[in-house]
């Protein structure tokens, strides 16, 4: 696929199966994250792949019981529910902004260099014939998922990339008129 259509064609799919990329189509997913822009060559990123049965069922653990510190109160069937967030796919990709304090450099930027690594990852996996869905939501603020996890203090997580083989037929969606966004000085 040529960029420009990759560009001009790419969509999120949610509704994932197995197989997950692997080998060499899952090492360009990889290198894709790390030539992302990067003010500074700070390189502020890092990544948690999970895949396999134990590994997605331990993250769901993560987030279940993320859940219940959140909200000790909460109904057993959502806890069941964020229990079960991570096996929508056969591989989630934690992406995580690991900004430094630098002079020049702004958290800020540190943190959109990161979030540009998850739609590299994303168009990479298009790319090669793979969905994904990038999504973000509680479970990438609560600090019960960044200890879980390992993170320092600072760090964020700015998504989880869902991956797998796209199961269906994508859903249809209109693509914008870019006269509505665009605007000359």
């Amino acid at each position: 696929m040529d960029a420009l259509t990759l560009l001009t064609t790419r969509y999120s799919s949610a509704r994932l199966t197995e197989p997950a990329p692997a080998g060499e189509v899952l090492e360009h997913i990889k290198r894709a994250a790390l030539q992302v822009p990067d003010h500074g060559n700070l390189k502020p990123w890092r990544f948690i792949i999970a895949e396999g049965r134990a590994a997605l069922s331990r993250l769901g653990d993560i987030f279940a019981e993320a859940a219940v510190e959140d909200n000790p109160a909460l109904a057993s069937e959502l806890i069941e529910r964020a229990r079960q967030l991570p096996l929508r796919a056969p591989m989630v990709i934690v992406c995580i902004a690991k900004a430094v304090v630098h002079a020049k450099i702004p958290l800020v930027e540190q943190q959109h260099s990161a979030a540009c690594s998850v739609m590299a990852m994303q168009q990479a996996a298009f790319a090669q014939g793979f969905g994904g869905i990038w999504r973000t939501g509680t479970y990438s603020q609560l600090d019960y998922v960044k200890q879980s996890l390992e993170l320092g203090e600072d760090d964020e997580i700015v998504g989880y990339l869902y991956l797998g083989s796209q199961a269906g037929e994508p859903a249809k969606r209109s693509i914008p008129d870019p006269t509505e966004y665009f605007t000359y000085l």
